[in-house]
């Protein structure tokens, strides 16, 4: 039998007024699209997916997100964009955001030396709207959401069959760097 284990994924997470601001923004092309509309709360920017880890490595997982030291992201979603291999319609950034560039990386790197196997795909900032969306568009642009984030937060997806379910299991904090002391 093999050990019980979690789907997990490292997120940053926007307050329910930053929610309601990009669903306003957004509503037009996710009225216009086909596909199975994500649910506001469930509405994140995903940093890190671990995919399925066993729950005896749980503590590891956490302690990786407890060891990293990262600036607060800010990042403007302005642009609407079909990702046709996975099908998904999302809010994305046209410009790079590298702190949270930073941060994903410095998680997947923590993770790696762990000896877990993360997706290592470049980040790219991004809120997934639609899932299962078949027809193709090409680049909407659409008004700026600004989004600003102080804390990531380690994830956990179960499937149900109105839709994935996540619950969080651990939030981090994001700090200022302090200025740099000056010589007399």
């Amino acid at each position: 039998m093999s050990e019980p284990s979690r789907r997990l994924f490292f997120a940053l997470w926007p307050s329910s007024a930053e929610r309601a601001r990009l669903l306003t923004a957004v509503a037009p092309a996710v009225a216009a699209a086909d596909g199975r509309e994500v649910v506001p709360p469930n509405l994140h920017v995903t940093l890190v997916f671990l995919g399925s880890v066993g729950n005896a490595r749980l503590e590891a997982v956490r302690q990786v997100a407890a060891g990293v030291v990262a600036t607060p992201v800010s990042l403007v979603l302005d642009t609407i964009e079909l990702w046709p291999k996975p099908r998904i319609l999302c809010a994305t950034s046209s410009e790079p955001v590298p702190a949270a560039d930073a941060l994903a990386r410095t998680l997947a790197q923590g993770l790696v030396e762990r000896g877990f196997a993360p997706d290592l795909r470049p980040f790219r900032a991004h809120v997934t709207l639609k899932r299962k969306v078949a027809h193709v568009m090409g680049r909407v642009q659409m008004p700026g959401v600004a989004l600003r984030f102080s804390d990531f937060v380690l994830v956990e997806s179960r499937t149900d069959p109105a839709g994935p379910i996540y619950s969080s299991l651990g939030t981090w904090a994001l700090y200022e760097t302090p200025c740099p002391t000056e010589k007399p």
